[in-house]
């Protein structure tokens, strides 16, 4: 039996899952999990990359602890971050995507390059956080002046486990900056917008071998085993783990809330670009989708009141409170209180504002299923295709009063596959693919 070891890691918590094959069915088995957040420094949200590594390496120790020999490990996070270097060495600190002082930087960037240059070349949908915009910043700091690399989060874990830089295509097509039709950085953007060239390099495709576990590593977590790079954005790993019927769209629903459906060819027209949606890297397709805020809401608020999801979904079916909101309002990305900025959204609107918890939890997830609808009808109005059904992968899918709610906004059958769909995404990679 061969092990192989998936490490995902997303933007609340870590997971170390170990996969092998029975049959035709992937098997997997959560050994190792930790907890992830954002810390604020001197005003801005950073990620503590050294506290995460040192989760990386605990995890590995556990795997192996389970399973003495292991094939191989990958590493899935989400998008748009990166770390910049300097003679092998980090620079700090680690801004996170959630940090709102890009805001300044996209109409500069814009007034270089118009969005709708930058969507005609790279298919990206446009979110202030995209690395394109952060990356403004950081040239206005001077930072990228002192960096001879940079490394997107997946492949700088992996370059730390084992002394290889490599670029994968899934997570840089997160950036802005990757030509949708050729699948290589766009020299153009680079060039026009000031960036370094040096930091750009060729990008290789997921199953691309990094190298083996630094002596030093595999000595501190008891094992050896070799790292490649997966489909190494976590939605990308999603994706692959689901083989969709016909006309079937996908919604990978997490943290973020993940709709498209898998297209052989980037979609770059008028129509994609007025209904912002993205095209990514996948494992031989295209990923064309919209970003939806997501879980994201559900679990501030399970935080700000200290309950579980159980209780909110149960509470929430006690509430006829039926406003909705717009879950992708940029004031829901990261505000201090969760349940102020949605009773400010009605507020705002001089509409009737939520009162009970019932009532929040109800207008959120109500809200969620509605940007669903609209998302898949834009979706079938720019491919010109009707889809039949939504396969729901991720931790949502496991929610059966959203899915309800999902089935009875878009009028689709609702398809919940409760698996661990980035891990087996992520080891399908790692077995070549089958």
């Amino acid at each position: 039996m061969k092990y192989y070891l998936a490490i995902d890691i997303g933007a609340s918590s870590g997971r170390h899952i170990v996969g092998w094959k029975e049959g035709e069915e992937i098997k997997t088995k959560e050994v190792y999990r930790f907890p992830n957040f954002v810390d604020e420094k001197e005003g801005y949200l950073v990620w503590d990359i050294d506290r995460l590594f040192v989760e990386i390496k605990n995890g590995i120790k556990e795997a192996f602890s389970a399973f003495p020999q292991i094939e191989s490990l990958a590493i899935d996070t989400w998008g748009v971050d990166y770390v910049l270097i300097k003679d092998g060495k980090e620079i700090y600190p680690c801004y996170a995507y959630r940090d709102g002082h890009t805001v300044t930087a996209v109409e500069e960037v814009h007034k270089v390059i118009p969005f709708q240059k930058l969507y005609e070349k790279t298919g990206s949908q446009f979110q202030q956080f995209n690395t394109v915009y952060r990356m403004w910043l950081d040239k206005e700091k001077g930072r990228l002046d002192g960096a001879d690399a940079f490394l997107m989060m997946p492949e700088y874990f992996s370059y730390k486990l084992t002394g290889v830089m490599k670029k994968e295509y899934t997570d840089a097509t997160t950036m802005g900056m990757v030509n949708a039709h050729t699948g290589e950085f766009d020299e153009e953007i680079i060039k026009t917008l000031g960036y370094p060239e040096r930091l750009f390099g060729p990008l290789v495709a997921p199953g691309t071998v990094v190298g083996d576990l630094l002596p030093e590593i595999a000595q501190e977590v008891g094992g050896r085993t070799k790292v490649i790079l997966c489909a190494s954005h976590d939605t990308a790993s999603a994706f692959e783990a689901v083989s969709t019927p016909a006309n079937c769209a996908i919604l990978s629903s997490g943290t973020w809330s993940l709709f498209g459906a898998k297209l052989p060819a980037p979609v770059t027209d008028k129509k994609a670009f007025n209904k912002n949606f993205t095209n990514e890297g996948g494992v031989g397709y295209i990923r064309f989708l919209k970003n939806i805020m997501g879980l994201w809401i559900i679990g501030e608020l399970r935080k700000e009141f200290g309950t579980d999801y159980g209780e909110m979904v149960e509470e929430a079916k006690t509430s006829d409170y039926k406003e909705l909101f717009d879950v992708n309002d940029t004031m829901f990305l990261a505000p201090k209180s969760m349940s102020g900025a949605i009773k400010e959204y009605f507020t705002r609107q001089a509409r009737p504002t939520p009162v009970r918890r019932a009532d929040l939890f109800n207008t959120v997830y109500r809200s969620l299923a509605l940007s669903y609808k609209n998302a898949m009808d834009e979706l079938e109005e720019v491919t010109g295709t009707t889809f039949d059904a939504i396969c729901i992968v991720g931790g949502g899918a496991k929610n059966g009063y959203l899915n309800k709610l999902t089935e009875e906004f878009t009028g689709k059958k609702v398809i919940a596959l409760p698996i661990e769909a980035t891990a087996i995404g992520n080891i399908k990679v790692q077995m070549g693919g089958k």
